[in-house]
C-alpha cells in the first residue's frame, strides 16, 4: 500500500472531481460564449463555480478570477499592478523565500527597471514587520508575500501588514500567495485588507492547470492576455470548463466541515512529529511549532535527502525534499534563508499530509524512517 505525503506539491483529485470533469468533457463540452442552449448552460454552471469559490473565502462573485494556477496568477497579479502603476511607483516589497513563481517574476521587473525590496526571515521563516513598515516609500506600489511557505509552513503575519497598510494615506497593494493556506488555514482576504491572492486547484484535491484569483473590487491591473474579453476583460482566453468544474467540486467538499480537517490533519502532523523525534537521533526540526496544518520540514543529519527520498520511495511512501517547482534545483533557497548548514540543508525531507492520511499511516512512515535512516546512516560510517 503507497502512502502518499507530498500533498505541497499536489493532491490527489476527489474522485467527484474526476467524475465532474468527464461529465464537462462528454456532455457539457459547449463553449461558455456560445449563444445557443449548450453554451448558455455551460455558462450558467461555470457562474455557480464563481459563486462557490466567492462564498468559501467570503468574497463577490465579481472578485473571482480563474487562471491556469498558481504561476500564472502570481504573474498575473504582480506584473499586471506593477505595470499599471510604474509610470508613478516602481517600488515592490517581497521576502526572500518566495515561491520561484514570485522571485522570477520580480527579476524581470528588476530588469525591466522596478526596483524590488526582499525581507529577510528569522530562523521560523517570519519576516519582522517593522522591517516591512520601514521598508515602505512614496514609490511603494505593491507588498507580495506568501501566506504559507511551500517548504517549512511558516505563517506569514498578513492580517497585521493588512491591517497596517490600511492605515496609510497614500495606497500600497497587498498580494498574497494563498497557495498553500487555502483551505489549510480558515481565513477572509477582505478581513485581512488584502487586495490580490492567487490560489491553485491542485493543492487542495482539484485538477491541474486550473486556479482562480481573488481581485478585490474595482483593484485594477493590467491584463497579460488579450483576446476575446473572458473573465471581464482580465483574463481571455476559451474558459478551462472541465478544469473549472473540477475546481468547483474541490471546493464544495474541502470546504465541507473545514475546521475539522485542519485540526485532524495538524493532530496527524503532530504525532508524525512526536513519533520522529523520539524515534529518531540527530534531526532537526525546520518548521515552526505554530506553523500551517499539514507541513512538516525535517532535517536528518549525515543522510543525503534525496538518497532518503529513494530509500523510502522504494517501500511506498512518497515524500520531498522541498518545492516540486525547484527541487531539481541546487539546494533550497529557504533553508538557506533561515540559516540552516549545509549538512542540515542536505538532509531535508518535507512530509505534507491531507485528509486522505491516517494515524496508521503515520506510525508505518515512521517505523519505515527509522529503519531506513538506520541502513543509511550504517552505510554511510561505512565509507
Amino acid at each position: 500500500m503507497d502512502i502518499y505525503l507530498d500533498n505541497s506539491a499536489t493532491t490527489k483529485p476527489y474522485k467527484e472531481v474526476v467524475e465532474r470533469m468527464m461529465y464537462a468533457l462528454t456532455s457539457d463540452y459547449a463553449n461558455p460564449s456560445s449563444l445557443h442552449k449548450k453554451g448558455i448552460e455551460v455558462e450558467k454552471n461555470i457562474k455557480a463555480v464563481r459563486q462557490d469559490i466567492a462564498r468559501s473565502i467570503g468574497a463577490k462573485d465579481k472578485e473571482i478570477y480563474f487562471t491556469s494556477g498558481g504561476t500564472e496568477s502570481n504573474n498575473t497579479i504582480i506584473r499586471g499592478v506593477a505595470n499599471l502603476h510604474k509610470k508613478r511607483k516602481n517600488h515592490i516589497i517581497s521576502t526572500v523565500i518566495e515561491h520561484p513563481s514570485v522571485l522570477n517574476t520580480l527579476k524581470d521587473l528588476e530588469d525591466e527597471g522596478f526596483e524590488v525590496t526582499y525581507l529577510n526571515v528569522d530562523k521560523e521563516g517570519k519576516i519582522d514587520i517593522d522591517e516591512l513598515k520601514n521598508s515602505i516609500k512614496p514609490s511603494t506600489c505593491l507588498i507580495t508575500i506568501m501566506h504559507v511557505n511551500n517548504e517549512i509552513g511558516s505563517i506569514q503575519p498578513i492580517a497585521e501588514i493588512g491591517k497596517y497598510l490600511k492605515s496609510l494615506q497614500d495606497k500600497v497593494y497587498l498580494h498574497v500567495d494563498a497557495i498553500q493556506s487555502y483551505a489549510k488555514i480558515n481565513f477572509r482576504p477582505s478581513r485581512y485588507n488584502i487586495d490580490f491572492m492567487s490560489v491553485s486547484a491542485h493543492k487542495f484535491h482539484g485538477p491541474k492547470g486550473i486556479g482562480f484569483m481573488y481581485i478585490k473590487e474595482n483593484n485594477r491591473l493590467k491584463p497579460m492576455l488579450t483576446g476575446g474579453g473572458q473573465e471581464i476583460g482580465v483574463r481571455s482566453g476559451t474558459e478551462n470548463v472541465p478544469g473549472i468544474y473540477g475546481l468547483g467540486e474541490a471546493v464544495k467538499i474541502i470546504t465541507k466541515d473545514l475546521d475539522s480537517k485542519i485540526e485532524k490533519i495538524s493532530g496527524l502532523k503532530n504525532l508524525l512529529k512526536d513519533e520522529i523525534i523520539k524515534s529518531i537521533e540527530d534531526i532537526k526540526v525546520n518548521s515552526p511549532e505554530d506553523g500551517v496544518c499539514h507541513i512538516l520540514n525535517i532535517s536528518f543529519r549525515g543522510i543525503k535527502g534525496e538518497v532518503l527520498l529513494h530509500y523510502l520511495e522504494q517501500k511506498g511512501i512518497y515524500v520531498s525534499t522541498g518545492s516540486a517547482c525547484s527541487s531539481k534545483k541546487k539546494g533550497s533557497h529557504v533553508l538557506n534563508m533561515i540559516g540552516l548548514t549545509p549538512d542540515e540543508i542536505e538532509g531535508a525531507i518535507r512530509f505534507s499530509l491531507s485528509d486522505d492520511n491516517t494515524e496508521e499511516e503515520i506510525l508505518e512512515v515512521v517505523r519505515v524512517l527509522k529503519e531506513s535512516i538506520s541502513d543509511l546512516r550504517m552505510i554511510m560510517r561505512r565509507r
